[in-house]
């Protein structure tokens, strides 16, 4: 694809309009629409802003290469990792992290959690106690993108909600699911066992206490669109 096609591919795919475009790089909409057009080429400048605003290279834009412009290895490649890298900060600043004050809920007895960076959006809204059920996802520019729903239990004591807390805080990078393989600290060990990859998992997380199973819960999901 040439240049035009590829803006207009990848606009799309991040679900933005010509006027969000042009808003975030303090241009007109019929500059934009010129570009797509292909009766006007931007700038170096705007490359650039082009670049880093969709989080792709400037060959990735330009060049006629179905390598540089299949929109589908630009989603496994780099926005993957932008998502990835947006999980783990949020969970800082919510659950794991003991980060925020709940938000007001969005269904009766459900507890929301919140955190926002720049177009991307992290709710993590769950129902229960000792045994659970609930949701997280992102959202990119209102629009939902990734997901996991998860349920689990508390089955005995000495249960440690501050444990679990800090394995979340590990979550890999290469599977962002919950926390690692395995982590161990004192008495307590923590189990992940999962199939897939990030746009399509399920797995199940494991707490034991010595050689006592004291906590369990299942999760699944991936991409959405």
């Amino acid at each position: 694809m040439k240049f035009n096609e590829n803006l207009h591919a990848i606009r799309k795919d991040r679900k933005l309009s010509q006027e969000d475009i042009a808003e975030k790089l303090g241009i007109s909409r019929q500059a934009v629409a010129k570009w797509e057009s292909g009766t006007a080429y931007p700038d170096i400048t705007n490359l650039i802003q082009l670049s880093e605003l969709f989080c792709v290279t400037i060959d990735s834009l330009v060049k006629d290469t179905a390598e540089c412009s299949t929109i589908g290895a630009i989603k496994k490649d780099i926005h993957k990792e932008k998502i990835i890298q947006f999980l783990k900060t949020a969970t800082k600043f919510t659950y794991a992290g003991k980060g925020k004050e709940e938000s007001i809920p969005c269904r009766p007895g459900s507890h929301d959690l919140k955190f926002e960076q720049g177009e991307l959006k992290y709710l993590d809204t769950y129902i229960g106690g000792e045994k659970f059920s609930g949701e997280e996802t992102v959202f990119e520019n209102s629009n939902p993108v990734w997901a996991m729903n998860y349920s689990g239990r508390t089955i005995d004591e000495p249960f440690s909600g501050d444990f679990l807390k800090e394995v979340l805080l590990l979550r890999p990078e290469e599977m962002p699911f919950r926390g690692p393989r395995v982590y161990q600290s004192g008495n307590y060990t923590y189990h992940n066992a999962y199939d897939g990859d990030f746009f399509w998992f399920q797995g199940k997380e494991e707490i034991f206490w010595g050689d006592k199973k004291v906590f369990e819960c299942f999760y699944h999901g991936g991409i959405v669109k």
